[in-house]
């Protein structure tokens, strides 16, 4: 049997109700939502299991919600024994990964990944841009698009043919109809308020900086394998890593595909949704996925690891 990666979802992946059914049956999920709360001076629980969704699609509030719902289900496979080999995550997934680790600690990360939403927040409010998913061309393709259309780049390569751009809103409306023109299948503009991943966020890349600084880092155990450098990182570079991951594009396809070629053959995605486990089958047909976000999807996890 190969090896085992744990895999945390960004933002995007929110959903109203998550963690609420491992809360409700394992007192070490129910903990998190406790301690976060008393960090953040917000209902992190009540936001969670009742929404509005309006308010938990924000970014301030979405980042740190997906952040605390991922330690959640962390918590009850840790409990039931289960241990990855390497852990990764998508954008602010990344945070939890690290947490994951042992490279922060759940307190460190979610005063990370708080900063780290109001700073995209405040960011995308000041320089506004939009985000479009690009669907059926090949990254060449798009990167070429992208190449002449002014303001917008190649953010998140998610998977074969699909690749998301992110820039100035007019210009990420012209790489869409170029798109379509060259024969793309679709191209989907993305509800999200600002142009992530992209040279927009520079202010909260800056403001990052500072706080980053302020985190000592331990040695990642399990190993951390970083979507943005494409690499496995150490203590000693992840304070720049995780300043440069917020205007960097996200390589989550090359980094599966490295993985699976090192002998990582099951994926199991930790918190709300199955976004990544998706993105995985499609990246490659081979390799097993699963997902921990309520007690189903739990138990039939759990299931398949042990060989049930």
């Amino acid at each position: 049997m190969g090896r085992l990666a744990f895999v945390f979802p960004g933002q995007g992946s929110q959903a109203v109700g998550m963690g609420s059914e491992l809360c409700r049956d394992h007192e070490e999920a129910a903990a998190f939502f406790s301690e976060a709360s008393a960090q953040l001076g917000w209902d992190v629980a009540g936001l969670c299991f009742d929404g509005p969704a309006e308010q938990l699609n924000q970014t301030e509030f979405a980042q740190p919600a997906l952040y605390v719902s991922s330690a959640a289900a962390l918590a009850v496979l840790s409990r039931e024994g289960v241990e990855a080999d390497v852990v990764l995550g998508h954008s602010l997934g990344e945070y939890s990964a690290l947490a994951a680790s042992g490279a922060v600690s759940f307190s460190q990360g979610l005063r990370l990944v708080a900063e780290r939403g109001a700073a995209m927040s405040e960011a995308a409010a000041a320089r506004p841009g939009a985000m479009a998913a690009i669907l059926g061309l090949g990254d060449e393709e798009v990167e070429e698009i992208c190449a002449g259309a002014g303001e917008v780049w190649p953010v998140n390569y998610n998977s074969p043919g699909q690749l998301v751009v992110s820039g100035a809103a007019g210009a990420v409306t012209s790489v869409m109809s170029l798109a379509e023109a060259a024969g793309a299948k679709k191209a989907v503009l993305l509800p999200v308020s600002g142009a992530f991943h992209s040279p927009f966020m520079r202010e909260a890349a800056d403001r990052m900086k500072a706080v980053l600084a302020d985190t000592v880092f331990q040695e990642p155990q399990p190993t951390f394998f970083s979507s943005t450098s494409c690499a496995y990182e150490e203590a000693d570079a992840l304070g720049e890593l995780m300043e440069r991951q917020v205007v960097s594009p996200v390589l989550w396809r090359q980094t599966v595909e490295r993985l699976v070629a090192e002998g990582v053959d099951r994926f199991v995605e930790v918190g709300s949704g199955r976004v990544l486990s998706g993105l995985i089958r499609r990246i490659d047909t081979d390799v097993a996925t699963a997902n921990v976000s309520d007690a189903a999807s739990l138990e039939k996890t759990l299931a398949c690891l042990r060989g049930g």
